[in-house]
């Protein structure tokens, strides 16, 4: 049996993202007679252990932590240095783990962050293997920036990997760029297309819609997304100016966005067309899906991005930019006519062209019927999360060059 050390900033049960559903499927689906994953995450909950088994890893948390902390405490003294604590703290707690454990390799989930403590772990101990995923969903000129300072360290992250996985072509060219010349591989996220696919009864989606105040003829636009500004939340909120009453805007998530994305609705007296409704779990959001009527968003930058797919298994049509990632899987006929349409493809920044992507979803309905049928067959045939499992323990099984023990 191997064992691999995840560096993951954040894990279950608190403040889950795409990372962390990928780290949780892909983990779940590896025979743990084959491969023992741990882990060294950050605590932020002083509720939470110091030490836990979660499926089939197990967990060892550090950092500063604050009983009960929510999402904003994250934002606030000391829980907002943790980010940069953990990059070298993280090193010396895997230092500690591996005189314990000896590990046969390490994982880093994600360039930023994750990527230095796994290349200082790298550089002490070369026989140990070293995987890179590139998961990053902020456009990688910033995060350039925002590492600048430790730009040796950041760099080391990619030149000492092994093997290199990117969830898009996207970040499979920044990786190369970065100056990593090992193994490469690109495999997505995925979605339970079986639970986004899920038939539900008329009654069931009648209820949902009577829940979210839903008329006949309204129009549901919907996104899921943290409310940070590449995700363009702004941008559907003005191009509801330019489109019908009927059309309203539901907005699921969280982020550091919503006080200025409540005063843009403010000022635009679009209160009863754009509505912030909170946080949503994966359980509730395939009923809430199929009671909208379109998912949207206008990434100005995407690694990949989950939503998109799980809409796509939900059957609605979906608008969104072909920025980073969404390229691999969204094509729409104007602009790829050499590919199965899945998809409505706008421009970054133009609220014009969101409103006349809707416009045309609602005045061509048996084209959109054929756009997502394609869409969730692409779903089912690329990005359930068995298929994106077995791809990855093919990398571990390579990544220790033979089969797994």
């Amino acid at each position: 049996m191997k064992k691999i050390l995840i560096f993951s900033l954040n894990y279950y049960p608190r403040f889950i993202g795409g990372a962390e559903v990928a780290i949780k499927e892909i983990t779940d689906r590896i025979d743990p007679k084959d491969i023992e994953f741990h882990m060294v995450t950050l605590r932020f909950d002083s509720t939470l252990p110091e030490v836990e088994r979660i499926g089939n890893v197990l967990v060892h948390r550090i950092g500063f932590a604050k009983q009960g902390a929510t999402i904003a405490d994250l934002r606030k003294f000391p829980l907002h240095l943790n980010k940069h604590w953990y990059q070298l703290a993280a090193a010396g707690k895997a230092e500690a783990l591996h005189k314990k454990y000896r590990y046969d390799g390490v994982w880093a989930m994600m360039a930023h962050s994750c990527g230095i403590p796994a290349g200082i772990f790298k550089s002490r101990h070369p026989d140990v293997k070293y995987l890179l995923t590139l998961q990053e969903g902020d456009p990688p000129e910033a995060i350039e920036r925002l590492m600048k300072p430790v730009a040796p360290l950041f760099k080391q992250a990619f030149t000492t990997a092994d093997e290199l996985q990117a969830i898009s072509t996207f970040l499979l060219a920044w990786g190369k760029r970065m100056g990593f010349q090992g193994k490469e591989v690109v495999i997505p996220n995925a979605v339970n297309t079986k639970k986004f696919s899920h038939a539900y009864t008329a009654e069931e989606i009648e209820a949902m819609k009577q829940s979210l105040g839903k008329k006949e003829e309204d129009v549901y636009m919907v996104t899921t997304s943290r409310l940070v500004h590449k995700n363009a939340v702004d941008d559907v909120i003005m191009a509801l100016t330019h489109l019908p009453e009927r059309v309203s805007f539901l907005i699921y998530g969280i982020g550091p966005d919503e006080e200025k994305l409540k005063a843009q609705v403010t000022a635009l007296g679009l209160e009863s067309r754009a509505r912030f409704m909170g946080e949503i779990g994966h359980d509730a959001m395939p009923l809430m899906l199929a009671a909208c009527d379109i998912f949207i968003r206008p990434s100005r930058s995407e690694g990949m991005g989950n939503s998109f797919v799980e809409a796509m298994a939900a059957g609605l049509p979906v608008i969104a930019t072909q920025e980073g990632g969404i390229a691999d899987f969204l094509f729409d006929s104007h602009r790829n006519p050499d590919m199965p349409t899945t998809g409505f493809a706008v421009d970054a920044d133009s609220p014009v062209q969101i409103a006349e992507a809707v416009e045309r979803i609602l005045a061509h309905p048996e084209e959109t019927a054929r756009v997502v049928q394609t869409a969730k067959k692409l779903a089912f045939e690329k990005y359930d999360w068995n298929l994106i499992a077995r791809d990855m323990d093919c990398v571990f099984t390579r990544l220790f060059s033979g089969a797994v023990e």
